[in-house]
C-alpha cells in the first residue's frame, strides 16, 4: 500500500506526471538505450519502440498502477500486473534489470519536468515505482518457480518439422523439441517467444500464440507477415516466413500468458478477427483432445475466406466437437466452403447470432474490433468479468490509453505481440 505519507503527493502530481508521461517514456527509452544498447539484444522489441507503441504502453501502465494506488489503495491492478509479469517471464526479465529502468526512468522524470520534481515528489514516484516493481518480480519469481527455471533457461531448442501456408500472408509452423529437459505443456491459449536473429547480428523476440494443443514434443504457432504500409515491414514476421525452412531450429520460451481457458465447466464463446483466431484455434485444439461436451462458439470476422488463417483445423475440431458451432463474417460477401452454421457478409454482428446463458467470453484482434465486441456484450447483458481479451502488440487498452469504443470491427489485427 502507499504510504500515507506519499499519497497526497500523488494525488497532487498525477495530472502533470499523467500530462506529460508520454515523453517521459520516450525519452527514458532512448537515454536508457543509449546507456545500454545491449537491451535491445534479445529483451526489447525494436519494432515497437519505433513505432512508439512500447512507449505509449509504459506510460499507460505506470500511470493506471498510481491511479490505483490512489483510488483502490486496499487493492492492487492484479490483471494489469498478471499480463506485464507474463509477458516479463516470457523474455526472461532479471530482477536486477528493475533498477537499471529505475535509474532511467527517474533521469526522465527529472529531465521532463525539472524543477516540479522535488524531493517530496521524487520519493513519492519513487515508493510507486519500486511498489510496482517488486510486485512484479514477486508474480515472476513465482512464474519461473513453477516451471522449475531461472530467467536465463527460460529458452529452448526447437527444430521445424513442419512449415505450412494457411493465407498468402500467413504461414503455420509445427516444431518438435530436441533436447532431454522437461517441458512445461502449456495451457489452452498461452503464448511462446520466438527469440531469432536478425542479419545485423541482434537477436529480436516476438511472441505468437500457440495455436495447437502440444503434447510435450510438439508446438505449433502461426506467423503473419506483416506488411509496413508506408513503414518498416516486420522484420521478424517476414524473416521467419521467407526464410526459415523445416530443418532449421527455432529458439522458444517456455509458454506463458495470463488469457487462458477456464476449466469451470460453462459455455465457451470464441469471437476473434484476422490473425486474432490464433489462440482461439489453441483452445479450441485443447477443447476437441479432451472431447468436451461443453456448449462452444465460435465467432470469426476476415477479409474472406482465403484470408481465413487456419481455417480447416478450425472447422475440423468443431465438427468433431458435439456442441459447438461457428459462424463467420465476410467482407468480401456470404460465401463460404468450409461447413459453417452462419455466413454473413460485412463486419461482425453480435445481433445476428445467439448466444448460451452464463457463458465465459474470449476476445482477440485489433483494438476497434474488441472494443466493438465487447461493448456490444456488455449491452446484451453479459458481466465485463466473463469478458476475456488478448490483443496483440503492447497491450494499449489495458493501459487505458485507447480511444472509446468503434462502431465496428477492423479487418486486421497485428500479427505478432
Amino acid at each position: 500500500m502507499l504510504s500515507d505519507r506519499s499519497r497526497p503527493v500523488i494525488e497532487a502530481t498525477l495530472p502533470v506526471v499523467g500530462e506529460h508521461i508520454g515523453e517521459i517514456a520516450k525519452r527514458f527509452y532512448a537515454h536508457m538505450f543509449g546507456e545500454h544498447p545491449e537491451l535491445l539484444d534479445g529483451l526489447f522489441n525494436r519494432g515497437n519502440q519505433a513505432e512508439g507503441t512500447q512507449q505509449v504502453a509504459l506510460a499507460g501502465s505506470v500511470a493506471a498502477f498510481a491511479s490505483a494506488l490512489v483510488q483502490t489503495p486496499e487493492q492492487l491492478p492484479d490483471h494489469l500486473l498478471n499480463r506485464i509479469a507474463h509477458k516479463h517471464a516470457s523474455l526472461g526479465l532479471r530482477p536486477d534489470q528493475y533498477q537499471v529502468v529505475h535509474e532511467h526512468l527517474f533521469w526522465a522524470i527529472v529531465d521532463v519536468l525539472g524543477d516540479a520534481v522535488t524531493p517530496e515528489v521524487a520519493a513519492a514516484w519513487d515508493e510507486v515505482y519500486w511498489l510496482m516493481a517488486y510486485a512484479l518480480i514477486n508474480q515472476e519469481r513465482g512464474l519461473y518457480s513453477a516451471r522449475g527455471v531461472r530467467p536465463e533457461t527460460v529458452w529452448r531448442p526447437w527444430e521445424v518439422e513442419e512449415k505450412r501456408r494457411e493465407t498468402d500472408d500467413v504461414v503455420t509452423f509445427r516444431v518438435k523439441r530436441i533436447d532431454d529437459r522437461l517441458v512445461k505443456t502449456s495451457l489452452p491459449g498461452q503464448y511462446v517467444t520466438v527469440k531469432v536473429e536478425m542479419p545485423d547480428g541482434v537477436h529480436q523476440p516476438r511472441q505468437y500464440s500457440l495455436t495447437r494443443a502440444d503434447d510435450g514434443e510438439h508446438r505449433q504457432f502461426s506467423v503473419k507477415r506483416v506488411h509496413g504500409g508506408g513503414k518498416p515491414d516486420g522484420e521478424v514476421s517476414n524473416l521467419l516466413v521467407d526464410r526459415v525452412q523445416v530443418g532449421d531450429v527455432l529458439t522458444l520460451s517456455l509458454p506463458f500468458g495470463d488469457v487462458v481457458l477456464d476449466d469451470s465447466g460453462r459455455p465457451v464463446v470464441f469471437a476473434s478477427a484476422g490473425i486474432g483466431i490464433s489462440p482461439m484455434a489453441g483452445m479450441l485444439s485443447h477443447l476437441a483432445a479432451a472431447g468436451s461436451g461443453l456448449p462452444i462458439t465460435l465467432l470469426h470476422a476476415d477479409v474472406d475466406e482465403a484470408s481465413f488463417a487456419l481455417r480447416e483445423q478450425v472447422a475440423r475440431d468443431v465438427r468433431a466437437l458435439p456442441n459447438a458451432s461457428l459462424h463467420v463474417w465476410y467482407e468480401g460477401g456470404a460465401d463460404s466452403e468450409l461447413p459453417v452454421d452462419g455466413v454473413h457478409a460485412g463486419m461482425m454482428d453480435l445481433g445476428q447470432v445467439s448466444l448460451p446463458d452464463g457463458a465465459t467470453y474470449y476476445l482477440c484482434g485489433p483494438l476497434p474490433f474488441l472494443q466493438a465486441v465487447r461493448s456490444a456484450l456488455v449491452e446484451r447483458g453479459v458481466p465485463p468479468r466473463d469478458i476475456q481479451y488478448e490483443v496483440f502488440g503492447p497491450d494499449l487498452w489495458q493501459a487505458d490509453l485507447v480511444t472509446a469504443p468503434a462502431p465496428g470491427a477492423q479487418r486486421e489485427p497485428a500479427s505478432a505481440r
